[in-house]
């Protein structure tokens, strides 16, 4: 309506009769295309305004310049003005001058092939949910019987069933969907509405902590804020390991680009067999693209709910992330730049945003600096080593504070220095202006990161042994090796079974060493004419201590144990 006052409207082709509701559905699709372009073109404007003498290096005044030229740059990242600077430069190498505009340097932007019921009523469709079927919902609008409706009778009703997932409640109030087309089929993007508890800002005592990592793509524990201002760390933390899929990820990436090296090669050569591979090519990268965006989509919603259940087992109010909207990967290597550059942190962000909205938890960003640099106990610069359960592979995962001689996986640390920061400056969370449900934390103040500091919880003297409770019963095991029938009676002569015992009788003198595969002196010759029992050579001190016998001999049975048959 807001785009029929200003007078941008359109009229169906001559002869087709269209509802008046679908042309107020693509009336608000156009709008908000309009809407994407009219941010675009005032950003590069700025941008154009307060060009910088050099584009790859803006000094603080270019930069405070910049964001005034910008409407609303105050609250804009420093990596969207880096890349629009970055793709203004690459026009002006290219042409040799600055562009006008945006309508100069981008193409005309494409439009997506959706259907936007929501700027409909019920006279065009409605859906309603069963009544039997928790997970079953008819979805009812009209729909032209033929490409160019004449009248309103080539309109009819059509019943569309559409089976909702599981994670809708069953006493969500269903919305109105967006239908889009995608692989030949019709999809249809569900909004639901249901209430949950209000996210707070602050009056937080319990937080989870988040540490953003490569290999291990997520670093997550609790902190606790007690009474008396001081910030424990009870759990030892958790880790979302996605090595095996950001690998996979990997060697996508990979081949992508040597398909993409060889349909350029194609298209230099500009022949009719080159353009015929190059088109199999092209159709081989989308297909690989494709699988990339699923695998991040897929990534993105298991490392979302991994943190949520973790928070909601926990107990947590609120989550802490680092802010790395901003960060950039460089000085690290042509692979690892490129790994980090496409990780999946923004999707993962907006995945738990979406979860925990369920849940009424706040996900609060906070500024990233020096989260894995200082001591989580006192804020000491680490000292980073080599892992010492990995001493050979490569990296320094391993902090040691020289200070309070605290030690640790060094994202272990991180998520412990987060977890604190955004209990000690929760005062100070504001909700962006950019998103309504989007809350952030700005700044660091000194006198509160000064508190942000986790509290070592005290250990339990090993050495108290008083009893705290009655004792265990514990059942009597029986001796090893002992007779399960009682010994026949000591025979009348020679020949005849032993009695009961372990040792046999007649037994005047201890083996020698010799006679055990023994070649070790245990104790050292005697000094004196006095010769304990049981010390002959390799016979040891005490008549249980024996050597080990080599491991190429076979042992001799002992014969002070009595093993096999009675009989």
């Amino acid at each position: 309506m807001a785009l029929r006052r200003l007078g941008w409207t359109t009229a169906s082709p001559k002869g087709v009769k269209v509802n008046d509701r679908i042309v107020r559905a693509a009336l608000e699709q156009a709008g908000r295309v309009l809407r994407s372009v009219k941010w675009r073109a005032d950003v590069v404007t700025g941008i154009l305004a307060a060009w910088p003498a050099d584009p790859n290096k803006r000094t603080q005044a270019e930069w405070e310049a910049v964001r005034a030229a910008v409407p609303g740059g105050e609250y804009l990242t420093s990596s969207v003005i880096r890349s629009r600077t970055r793709q203004i430069a690459a026009f002006k190498r290219d042409n040799g001058h600055l562009p006008a505009d945006v309508f100069e340097m981008e193409p005309t932007p494409r439009v997506a092939r959706m259907l936007l019921l929501a700027a409909c009523d019920g006279q065009q469709a409605s859906i309603e949910r069963s009544l039997t079927e928790a997970t079953k919902a008819l979805l009812r609008l009209q729909l032209p019987t033929r490409p160019d409706p004449h009248t309103y009778a080539d309109w009819t009703w059509v019943a569309c069933p559409i089976t909702l997932p599981p994670t809708v409640p069953a006493s969500a109030v269903l919305h109105l969907p967006t239908l889009r087309i995608a692989g030949g089929k019709v999809r249809a993007d569900l909004a639901f509405t249901h209430p949950v508890l209000k996210a707070q800002r602050s009056g937080h005592t319990v937080a989870m902590g988040v540490d953003w990592g490569l290999n291990t793509l997520l670093s997550a524990g609790t902190a606790r804020l007690h009474p008396d201002g001081t910030i424990t760390a009870p759990s030892g933390g958790a880790q979302f390991r996605a090595s095996g899929v950001l690998a996979k990820q990997y060697r996508l990436r990979r081949l992508s680009e040597r398909l993409h090296a060889k349909a350029d090669h194609y298209a230099r050569l500009a022949d009719p067999v080159s353009r015929t591979k190059q088109s199999v090519l092209l159709q081989e990268i989308q297909h690989i693209s494709d699988r990339r965006s699923h695998l991040n989509n897929a990534l993105a919603w298991a490392a979302a709910r991994w943190t949520v259940d973790q928070a909601v087992a926990a107990g947590a109010s609120v989550i802490y992330l680092e802010d790395l909207r901003s960060m950039e990967a460089g000085g690290m290597g042509r692979t690892h730049n490129t790994r980090l550059s496409q990780t999946v942190r923004g999707q993962i962000s907006d995945r738990m945003r979406q979860l925990v909205a369920e849940v009424g938890i706040a996900v609060v960003t906070i500024p990233a600096a020096n989260t894995s640099k200082h001591c989580p106990h006192c804020l000491t610069p680490l000292r980073h080593r080599k892992a010492p359960d990995k001493p050979t592979t490569r990296g320094w995962k391993w902090a040691i504070c020289p200070s309070c001689r605290w030690q640790g996986d060094r994202d272990q640390g991180a998520w412990r220095r987060i977890a604190a920061r955004g209990l000690a400056h929760q005062t100070k969370t504001v909700v962006d202006k950019t998103s309504s449900t989007t809350m952030v934390i700005r700044k660091v103040v000194d006198t509160m990161e000064a508190k942000a500091v986790i509290t070592a919880t005290p250990k339990t003297s090993r050495n108290d042994r008083s009893k705290t409770g009655s004792t265990r019963p514990r059942t009597n095991r029986p001796a090893p090796r002992r007779r399960g029938i009682p010994s026949p009676a000591r025979p009348q002569g020679p020949a005849g079974k032993r009695p009961e015992g372990h040792a046999p009788t007649g037994r005047n003198r201890l083996p020698r060493a010799a006679h055990r595969h023994q070649s070790v002196t245990t104790i050292s010759p005697p000094t004196t004419g006095h010769r304990p029992r049981g010390a002959a050579l390799g016979a040891g001190f005490h008549l249980h201590a024996h050597a080990t016998p080599p491991r190429w001999a076979e042992p001799t049975q002992n014969p002070t144990v009595r093993t096999g048959s009675l009989n």
